[in-house]
């Protein structure tokens, strides 16, 4: 117990630390929000990295799909690594950083209205993110508090408050910078940590092979839709498991949703330099091909683990539970590891989640209609308080969760990035869309998502999720199709930023004779 309290007193003061060393980069809206513009590569891949893996991969999908899946599940992280981090940056990273500077643009709702002329986009699309973030933030406590309590037997309440009051004290006092360097810092710990963990998990079963020996002889429960398969042995150690039709859903939900996600987008507009993206792209895919992979690497072992601590009272499987399961039995300087390792990835999200709903409210809400007269530092101090309201509304929510985390993150990502993801994308690249396609993504995205709550037409909110972003990538063309074009002359001047002329030294080019 000694080691492991000491370890997360050494984690708190670095991460305080850090938060009061950076107020003095926080001193304006544009500081405390975009970092000044100047975040270098390494520490942008890594808060990109850390923004998107929390508790809810590393407890909440990794137990939950690797129970279902088995050791196919990888195919979820892999796919986070190579759509979810390395197209995301190759597709979405340079534009964003040169567009969102020529707009003045400083988060994703202040990114539609002036990409589309048009101020209720703006409003509507804070509104948007505000509402849907909070499951997503409560989803984080509840994936961490499930590890406080089997390290620490700490009551749940009280971690998900601790947290929630560190969080907040960082991001108040340093804004992005603070959360940047954490980042970096948490990922280094994330890296280096999940790395130790599946050695040491897959060690207590007599190594991967006899691991993998074991998982080939479970037999397959019936419990997914694909029946033809129900019965048969092996599949939980399968390439593609048994049941490949929904674990294709969890790899487009849990991938391409980042594009879509304003607190993942907004890394883009932080970034240096051109050196700086290419560097990042390389560091991000690495850094999610490690930590991705990793848990749900792990995760895919989780049968062999199974005791009564995993079963409810009516015999179903509490899936939160089994990632705990499997670490309990782990020595204590490994349970320190492995708290710290979730500890640094949830708050490393949840302080990303916050500074993005703050910002998007003071700037995109408040500033555009109740407040349009507020000053720099008005504003500083109204996002400061709302880091905090945040925090309290996520927190109620977290004592009180509704659904399993994976099905939290799952409605969250599926509003978020079906009504975000297509306008976003297409409006980078294309001079055709228009501000009604705007608006039926908006539609689109948020209504499927509820009435599907309301409703359950599709069950697994991880269906409906992948369903509503895919969707949503042909409504937005659609209806740009028949709808009125944006004026030229403004398009044109938009998309003027990717075609300056550079002028460079001639031994730095190459030129025809």
């Amino acid at each position: 117990m000694a080691v492991k309290l000491i370890m997360l007193v050494v984690f708190f003061a670095v991460m305080l630390g850090v938060g009061f060393y950076s107020r003095s980069k926080a001193t304006n809206v544009n500081d405390y929000v975009l970092g000044g513009r100047s975040v270098g590569p390494w520490i942008t891949a890594f808060a990109f990295g850390t923004s998107y893996f929390s508790s809810v991969v590393f407890v909440g999908y990794a137990g939950q799909f690797g129970w279902k899946y088995g050791i196919s599940s990888t195919w979820i992280g892999l796919g986070n690594a190579f759509i979810g981090s390395l197209l995301a940056w190759l597709v979405l990273g340079r534009r964003t950083r040169v567009m969102t500077q020529k707009l003045e643009a400083r988060t994703m709702p202040e990114y539609f209205g002036k990409r589309y002329d048009s101020k209720a986009l703006r409003i509507g699309g804070a509104i948007i993110a505000f509402i849907f973030l909070i499951p997503y933030t409560a989803s984080i406590y509840n994936g961490l508090s499930r590890l406080f309590g089997m390290a620490f037997s700490i009551d749940y309440k009280v971690c998900i408050i601790v947290m929630a009051l560190l969080t907040a004290v960082y991001v108040i006092v340093g804004g992005y910078m603070a959360t940047a360097l954490n980042d970096f810092i948490q990922g280094i710990i994330m890296l280096i940590g999940i790395s130790a963990v599946i050695w040491a998990v897959l060690n207590t079963q007599g190594g991967f092979l006899n691991a993998l020996k074991e998982l080939s002889m479970v037999p397959e429960d019936g419990s997914v839709t694909a029946e033809a398969l129900s019965g048969s042995s092996g599949l939980f150690a399968s390439f593609f498991g048994p049941d490949p039709v929904n674990l294709f859903g969890v790899v487009v939900l849990t991938s391409l949703g980042t594009w879509g996600l304003p607190q993942m987008v907004h890394k883009f507009y932080t970034i240096k330099d051109e050196k700086a993206v290419k560097t990042g792209t390389i560091v991000s895919t690495f850094f999610a091909i490690v930590v991705a992979g990793g848990c749900y690497f792990l995760g895919g072992f989780g049968r062999l683990f199974a005791n009564a601590d995993i079963y409810k009272a009516d015999g179903s499987v509490a899936y939160d539970q089994i990632v705990p399961a499997m670490l309990q039995t782990l020595p204590d300087l490994l349970i320190g590891i492995v708290v710290v390792l979730v500890l640094s990835a949830s708050m490393s999200t949840l302080s990303s989640l916050v500074i993005t709903s703050s910002s998007t409210i003071t700037l995109d809400l408040l500033k555009e209609t109740f407040m349009k007269k507020m000053t720099d530092k008005q504003q500083l101090v109204i996002m400061r308080v709302l880091v905090a309201v945040f925090v309290i509304m996520s927190v109620v929510m977290a004592l009180n969760p509704p659904m399993f985390i994976a099905q939290l993150m799952g409605v969250s990502w599926g509003a978020l990035a079906g009504a975000f993801l297509a306008p976003f994308m297409y409006g980078l690249y294309s001079k055709k869309i228009t501000k009604a396609s705007v608006w039926a993504s908006y539609i689109w995205g948020v209504g499927f998502t509820v009435a599907n709550m309301i409703c359950k037409f599709i069950p697994s909110p991880i269906n409906a999720g992948a369903i509503t972003m895919v969707v949503g990538l042909i409504v937005v063309p659609l209806v740009s199709l028949c709808t009125p074009k944006l004026n030229k002359v403004f398009v044109n001047d938009i998309f003027s930023c990717y075609e300056k002329t550079v002028v460079v030294h001639k031994r730095n080019s190459l030129e025809d004779e």
